[in-house]
């Protein structure tokens, strides 16, 4: 009589194991998956970007999140989808990423572009290249096939052609309107320099395992002195990834984002003072960095799928794709909060 109690205890507890593991499947199968892309912040408003502009630029954030989907719904990683979704902004001309970035005093395009994966805390980075078709690819093989976490100049291009990847022509990056905006500040004082900015490309993701991984992009700030470095290849500052916290990637004055350590600091907030994804993002845009003097803004996502995307400019080009699972929302904004 013992040992038909015992078996049936122990069947018992073998059949509850089985239902937790059923159940803990049934989670796994149903979590979502989301990803959130940027297209720079800056002095963007309806009367500067005409219908037919925001169409284009819709079209192109459509694509890169239905890219992006499309890794993530079969279960690939984050760090896949944010990789494949920045070289679709990189390979278009609208914004100031690969082909389409600004120029340099000098007139010659130096991009930079930086990776992190929020569970290894692995990350990659490149800055100042000319010749690399798509910036975001080489920062992916810095962190995927280096010791190293930034390469930068003629030693990230060396590299890149190392690692195979396609090679073009500086005269490749340069549009027209590009070189128009070039020569029309030239003529312009410092200070009304600043305020023509374009689109940096930043993305970040959330993956079916619960990964969390961002990538950003740029052309940089033009008219900017040859070698200048921004934020967006500085991990910390213009892009950050940790499955504790968050993934940020941001767009602005990128002195005053490495400065102020933006990325990180909402994911700090976030870790030490326990501060929902919200709240750290917009104290840190709206209130530390604006205080300063500092423009621009961040996407930010965390493991719940919650997004978050202040600005303290007139506009900030963002657009994003949730799915839990049994819903879908898709979104591209330009103007409004």
């Amino acid at each position: 009589m013992k040992s038909f109690i015992i078996a049936v205890i122990v069947i018992g507890f073998s059949l509850a194991g089985l239902n937790i593991v059923a159940q803990q499947a049934a989670i796994t199968k149903n979590k979502g998956y989301v990803i959130v892309l940027h297209g720079g912040a800056g002095n963007i408003s309806a009367e500067n970007t005409p219908p037919w502009k925001q169409a284009a630029l819709k079209s192109v954030l459509g694509e890169a999140l239905n890219a992006g989907k499309q890794v993530l719904a079969k279960g690939g990683s984050s760090l896949d989808a944010v990789v494949l979704a920045i070289k679709i902004l990189e390979d278009s001309p609208l914004f100031n990423a690969g082909k389409g970035s600004v120029v340099t005093e000098e007139g010659k395009a130096e991009m930079d572009a930086s990776i992190m994966d929020g569970k290894t805390l692995k990350a990659g980075a490149i800055a100042g290249v000319t010749i690399i078709k798509n910036p975001i690819m080489a920062a992916r093989a810095v962190m995927d096939h280096s010791e190293h976490v930034m390469l930068s100049g003629k030693g990230a291009e060396q590299f890149a052609r190392e690692q195979h990847l396609d090679i073009v022509e500086p005269s490749y990056f340069i549009t027209p309107e590009r070189w128009k905006s070039f020569l029309r500040m030239k003529e312009q004082d410092s200070l009304k320099r600043v305020k023509e900015k374009f689109g940096t490309v930043g993305a970040v993701a959330l993956d079916l395992d619960g990964n969390l991984a961002a990538a950003t992009s740029t052309g940089g700030i033009m008219m900017k002195k040859s070698g200048r470095i921004g934020d967006s290849p500085i991990i910390g500052a213009g892009t950050y990834a940790n499955n504790e916290a968050c993934a940020v990637s941001a767009t602005g004055h990128g002195e005053f984002f490495i400065r102020y350590v933006v990325a990180y600091d909402i994911a700090a907030l976030m870790l030490y003072k326990h501060w929902s994804l919200g709240k750290a993002s917009h104290f840190v845009i709206n209130h530390k960095l604006k205080d300063a003097g500092g423009e621009g803004g961040v996407i930010c996502l965390d493991r719940q799928g919650n997004i978050a995307t202040p600005f303290n400019t007139s506009g900030m080009f963002r657009a994003w794709l949730k799915n839990d699972g049994k819903s879908e929302e898709l979104k591209i904004a330009f103007f409004e909060e």
